[in-house]
């Protein structure tokens, strides 16, 4: 697929089919998160893969509990046959910047303006959604509720220096209801990119 193409297509998708995603195509994907960009080259992401319905059940059990699916309009998210858990590392970037061609002595969270580790992993996970477009698969990108977290953690033994940012259905899409968000319209050019100044 034409990589505008891919772009293009890509969306949120909240309802799958129920079938497997063949296992290169599942690794392709994963893979394909390891080349996005990251400051010092400290890749600083970790991902939790899990795979077919104990699996990815036990995260749905975690994540979104019972009361929380009543009134869900969007169940067949539940069919999805891999959701991957985004982990962002703070410390792999305070302790890469203070190696010697980094110049910093200390590792102190002021150095950074914003927090690239979230942001590198979010970049990983913009990876991941465009390449599942490209395998022809359906794929959203979803928060996890704070109130779950703890319960998320402690089901998948995610380590407390490490950051859920984040989780990832994937799957082949079936039709959907698209999200009412989307009435509100793509913003136009205009209105967001500013050249020369912001002005």
């Amino acid at each position: 697929m034409e990589f505008q193409d891919v772009v293009r297509r890509r969306r949120m998708v909240r309802n799958f089919e129920d079938r497997a995603i063949p296992a290169a195509v599942r690794d392709r994907i994963l893979e394909n998160a390891l080349h996005a960009p990251s400051a010092g080259f400290s890749q600083g992401w970790a991902f939790v893969v899990l795979e077919g319905p104990d699996q990815t059940g036990r995260f749905w059990d975690a994540s979104f509990g019972d009361e929380d699916r009543a009134g869900f309009t969007y169940d067949g998210l539940f069919r999805a046959p891999v959701v991957v858990i985004c982990l962002s590392h703070k410390q792999a970037y305070l302790d890469r910047y203070a190696e010697p061609d980094k110049g910093w002595t200390d590792k102190s969270e002021s150095h950074w303006p914003v927090p690239y580790w979230d942001i590198d992993t979010g970049m990983a996970s913009l990876l991941m959604l465009l390449t599942a477009v490209d395998a022809g698969l359906g794929a959203l990108f979803f928060g996890i509720f704070p109130e779950r977290l703890a319960g998320v953690r402690a089901a998948f033994a995610i380590p407390d220096e490490y950051t859920p940012i984040g989780a990832i259905a994937i799957g082949y899409a079936a039709p959907d209801t698209p999200s009412p968000s989307l009435k509100r319209g793509r913003r136009p050019p205009d209105a967001v990119i500013h050249r020369g100044s912001f002005a």
